[in-house]
């Protein structure tokens, strides 16, 4: 729900063609800013709709068919144009070098967790594949998260601007974008991975009580069989 409610707010401004309606402004001397931001939000808006329905295990157990068909629609019609086009205007963007480096970032581990999940899909290693969507998927959302930092950072940092910033309105908003930029994708891929490494952990200790258990079975019945 949250994702369709991000989606329904995000995405009609982009689809009247009108770049006043942008809610990011375009950088000088870059025409294909705009046509690239539109191609961007309307791939990743697929991205988020099909990840939705990739994470729904019943979906995976009882529709393996459409699990695959939803996943394809994610990879090919989601991330891969999505992502491509948000390097180049990730790269190019308007709010400053600190946040430009953070776009690239993100849209390159964007695109390579994406495509190293397919292609553990393809050769069958499903344990595999699973963990690198779900670092894909945590990026795909980040978006969402990245609006609320960059609420928080907004709270924290609007009345000090005439302290901290000394009035700089510009290196304020530079600042804002920066750390909603950074916090928005490192946040939540990070909590992912303590997710995914906790998961491991457990399983780990499961299997070493298990063959600890087992051994102490065992020993009991070597003995009883030399008597």
């Amino acid at each position: 729900m949250l994702a369709v409610a991000f989606v329904a707010f995000s995405l009609p401004p982009y689809l009247t063609g009108d770049p006043a309606r942008s809610r990011v402004p375009a950088p000088e001397g870059f025409a294909a800013h705009y046509p690239l931001l539109v191609a961007h939000v309307v791939f990743a808006t697929i991205a988020m709709m099909c990840a939705v329905p990739q994470v729904w295990p019943w979906l995976r157990r009882r529709r393996p068919a459409l699990h695959r068909l939803t996943g394809r629609a994610y990879v090919f019609a989601g991330v891969l144009p999505a992502g491509l086009a948000g390097l180049v205007i990730g790269a190019r963007t308007p709010f400053g070098p600190v946040l430009a480096v953070s776009n690239v970032m993100l849209a390159l581990l964007w695109l390579g967790c994406t495509v190293t999940g397919y292609r553990m899909a393809r050769q069958g290693r499903y344990a595999e594949h699973r963990r690198w969507m779900l670092r894909s998927f945590a990026l795909t959302f980040s978006i969402i998260s990245n609006r609320v930092w960059g609420v928080i950072a907004g709270i924290v940092l609007v009345p000090q601007l005439d302290t901290l910033f000394g009035g700089d309105q510009r290196m304020l908003t530079f600042t804002i974008a920066a750390l909603a930029g950074w916090l928005g994708w490192t946040v939540p891929l990070l909590a992912v991975q303590w997710w995914l490494e906790r998961g491991e952990a457990v399983r780990r200790r499961a299997r070493i009580t298990a063959r600890a258990t087992a051994g102490r079975a065992a020993v009991p019945e070597a003995a009883g069989g030399t008597g």
